[in-house]
């Protein structure tokens, strides 16, 4: 069946041009050197702004809140992302979606489809943009030392939790320019195919 936005079966003339499988353990020990490299660039000067707030009187509580709420933020952080690509999915495809977590690598997917390249870009790159907005405009409101901290570390996570879906969507833009790919979304892997002939 065609969609506007995919295809339920591969078409005709389609090969497999390029995948990306984040089980791969040169793909996982790449992104991983990547994603410490960015949460790095990104806590640092965060660390070094948030001093301009530190404030010796504030109380235990207010120290310890932010340290508190590291872990169940990441956690909620990481689910929400996945929902992120799952409503993007829903409103392009309206098709069944799986949800999965591994030791490496949290994913949404629709295994069964395969989209076109725009929408997927949209998929690929919503949790990025919208989560710089939730994460990157508290760093510049709040004027507690540690809740910038806080906030600082969560960006920090999410921007280097996005390597997959931001070199996806960068592929995308300068790898696979032609209007004739499909990428299939199983969660952990994306598979690309071009049209080669009619």
């Amino acid at each position: 069946m065609k969609t506007k936005y995919y295809y339920s079966e591969l078409p005709e003339g389609y090969e497999e041009v390029y995948s990306i499988d984040a089980k791969n353990k040169k793909t996982i020990t790449i992104f991983n050197l990547i994603a410490i490299f960015i949460m790095i660039a990104v806590i640092v000067p965060v660390i070094i702004y948030a001093h301009n707030y530190f404030d010796e009187t504030e109380n235990l509580f207010e120290m310890l809140l932010p340290i508190i709420l590291v872990l169940p933020s990441m956690f909620a952080y990481i689910v929400l992302h996945e929902l992120t690509h799952g409503l993007f999915y829903k409103i392009f495809t309206h098709e069944k979606l799986t949800f999965g977590m591994t030791l490496t690598v949290a994913y949404c997917g629709v295994p069964n489809l395969y989209v076109k390249k725009w929408p997927m870009f949209i998929t690929q790159i919503a949790p990025f943009v919208i989560f710089n907005f939730i994460f990157g405009i508290p760093l510049f409101l709040i004027k507690s030392y540690m809740f910038i901290i806080l906030f600082g570390f969560l960006f920090a996570m999410h921007v280097s939790g996005c390597i997959g879906d931001i070199i996806g969507a960068l592929l995308i833009i300068f790898k696979f320019k032609g209007k004739d790919y499909l990428i299939n979304d199983t969660g952990p892997k994306q598979t690309y195919y071009k049209k080669i002939s009619e």
